[in-house]
């Protein structure tokens, strides 16, 4: 396999977080929205405070996602740096962690208002957090791995 190169690499890791950005921008409106619908107001204040932690990691993860064009517009203008394509695939990487406890929040709170406040909500949530971890951070972490010991 042929390695790219410095630019190609940077491409690749912005054109990621161009992919992530959307989705994460629709979550946060959605989240936003949510709280003017009246419904909202029939929520406990537990349940008001699930959705307040859920809409902050979803603007953290916002914050950390759009970090790296942030910093080659102020730092890198105009130049591609191995520390600027390592810092900014750590940025976008990190963004997946409160991106993915957001949506466990979410799907907790949803699952409490639709299934009760039983234990399903809590397994379904918990659940939906494994997954993520799994293919966002343990799978690929095994992966390379494993291409390194072979």
């Amino acid at each position: 396999m042929e390695a790219e190169s410095l630019h190609q690499q940077a491409q690749q890791t912005i054109e990621e977080a161009r992919m992530v950005l959307p989705g994460i921008q629709a979550l946060f409106g959605f989240q936003l929205i949510a709280v003017f619908n009246n419904r909202f107001q029939e929520l406990t204040l537990h349940e008001q405070y699930l959705h307040f932690s859920a809409l902050c990691l979803v603007a953290l993860a916002v914050a950390l996602i759009m970090a790296p064009a942030a910093y080659h517009r102020i730092v890198k203008r105009g130049t591609v740096s191995h520390f600027f394509v390592n810092l900014a695939s750590r940025l976008i990487a990190t963004a997946m962690i409160p991106l993915m406890f957001a949506i466990m929040l979410e799907v907790l709170l949803l699952g409490r208002l639709i299934l009760g406040k039983g234990w399903a909500s809590l397994a379904i949530a918990s659940s939906t957090l494994a997954v993520f971890g799994y293919l966002w951070f343990l799978y690929p972490l095994f992966k390379r791995n494993s291409k390194r010991l072979s």
